[in-house]
């Protein structure tokens, strides 16, 4: 140890990834049973310690894709969560992060590997630590991130109907949006892309798919704009 380090007390550095999926009806995150104590067999968050010779981002990108399968997916650090007692066995600080995938890209296997389940957001289960609190903040950022940035279209297939779109900003904000009010704004944008395709499993005459254009949104960027 450093002589300038000594005498100052040594503390656990983890991580908490809050993953969250859209089933088309609901915002779910993504919960993992415990498999070690303090609270052996409850609800948990999936998280880890950071290795001595990784960074803080590189240990929740670990973590992440152990968990789903995945390693591009949208991901950004949330919060320091660090009170004395939050973990009964260590002093222990952990960094938070929240993710988005599209549940079409995750593979089941993996639920039962690590003993996951999908949660909707108003029935989590007890948990562990401050893990509650976690996925409730994760909640909150994500609707403020929602209404400028399109960090939801993460959230869904590549190729989507405008009803789909409008069910998950539904689901985000927990409440109803006027069909032709949203349908209007979000084209205003110009940051779809309509298909000649058609999704034709919900209805006969078919629902035209879309597509988000990236391009056409780092354009836009810089005049704040608002998606909703």
């Amino acid at each position: 140890m450093t002589k300038a380090y000594e005498g100052h007390d040594c503390l656990y550095v983890a991580v908490d990834c809050i993953i969250f999926g859209f089933d088309g009806t609901e915002i779910k995150a993504l919960l993992v049973k415990r498999a070690l104590e303090p609270g052996n067999g409850m609800w948990s968050l999936m998280g880890g310690f950071v290795g001595a010779n990784e960074s803080v981002g590189n240990a929740a990108s670990r973590v992440l894709e152990n968990l789903t399968g995945l390693d591009n997916v949208y991901m950004e650090q949330l919060y320091c969560f660090g009170d004395v007692n939050r973990d009964e066995a260590e002093r222990v600080v952990s960094i938070a992060y929240f993710a988005l995938i599209n549940l079409d890209n995750y593979k089941e296997a993996l639920l039962k590997k690590h003993q996951a389940g999908w949660f909707s957001l108003n029935q989590i289960p007890t948990m562990i630590f401050d893990h509650k609190e976690m996925i409730a903040l994760s909640l909150e950022r994500l609707r403020q991130k929602a209404i400028a940035y399109p960090i939801g279209f993460e959230l869904l297939p590549a190729k989507f109907t405008m009803q789909q779109l409008q069910a998950l900003y539904e689901a985000v904000y927990n409440t109803h949006f006027d069909k032709r009010n949203f349908t209007k704004k979000i084209l205003s944008l110009n940051l779809l892309n309509r298909l000649t395709e058609k999704e034709k499993a919900t209805s006969r005459k078919g629902s035209f798919l879309y597509m988000f254009d990236k391009k056409k949104y780092k354009q836009l960027k810089k005049q704040g704009i608002k998606l909703l």
